[in-house]
């Protein structure tokens, strides 16, 4: 069966990028990642796919006069090379309502926390001041409203005591490598259905009844 043809996005150092790679890289792969994409000259993710040989552009968004035309460039760059599905790595863009009907259902994202809860940025900083005692990371379709869209799989991180935002984030972080991966390869392997804006995985296996923190 062919490899699902995958674009990655990225603004950043691209250590998801990299999960990706390596995931893609395995002998079991559904999807292979043909092109990556950064709107910043530098990005620390580019390296990553020059040594894992994979194509990489440049497309800096503020080479563009508007919103618009930096979308234009970049859906002519993925459908040159016959792009199929994208994946948004710390790519640091707001895309347009046009761009994201445009691939309906072929764009997901991953965000640091369990949404609905914390949208946005400082997702760590904020977790920490509500005191809640689970964040997490979520992997999303994308939908027109940010960090919204159904989502495909959630990793529960606990909030320890001597927690700073810091901290956190590396643990988040952790958990981020494993899901992206997971969310991509169930998406490959057509294993993903969307019904009401809700996604179902049949025959998926879950964890434990629940979870406590602090357990004493």
């Amino acid at each position: 069966m062919a490899k699902l043809k995958t674009a990655v996005l990225i603004s950043g150092r691209g250590s998801n990028l990299q999960a990706l790679i390596d995931y893609c890289q395995s002998e079991n792969s559904g999807a292979q990642i043909s092109l990556v994409i950064s709107n910043v000259m530098g990005a620390a993710g580019i390296e990553r796919a020059a040594e894992a040989g994979i194509v990489s552009k440049v497309i800096e968004h503020n080479s563009f006069p508007n919103r618009d035309s930096f979308e234009s460039a970049l859906t002519e760059t993925l459908d040159s090379f016959g792009i199929e599905f994208i994946c948004l790595a710390g790519f640091m863009r707001i895309l347009t309502d046009a761009f994201v009907k445009r691939w309906h259902n072929k764009i997901i994202n991953i965000h640091p926390s369990l949404l609905p809860s914390f949208k946005g940025l400082k997702t760590h900083e904020r977790a920490l001041k509500k005191g809640v005692k689970f964040t997490g990371c979520t992997v999303h379709f994308v939908r027109e409203e940010m960090d919204t869209g159904p989502i495909i799989i959630q990793a529960a991180v606990p909030i320890l005591s001597d927690d700073n935002a810091e901290s956190l984030e590396n643990r988040v972080l952790l958990a981020e490598h494993r899901c992206y991966p997971l969310a991509l390869s169930l998406i490959a392997e057509n294993r993903v259905a969307i019904i009401n804006e809700k996604v179902s995985i049949p025959k998926s296996k879950a964890p434990g009844v629940f979870f406590l923190n602090p357990i004493e």
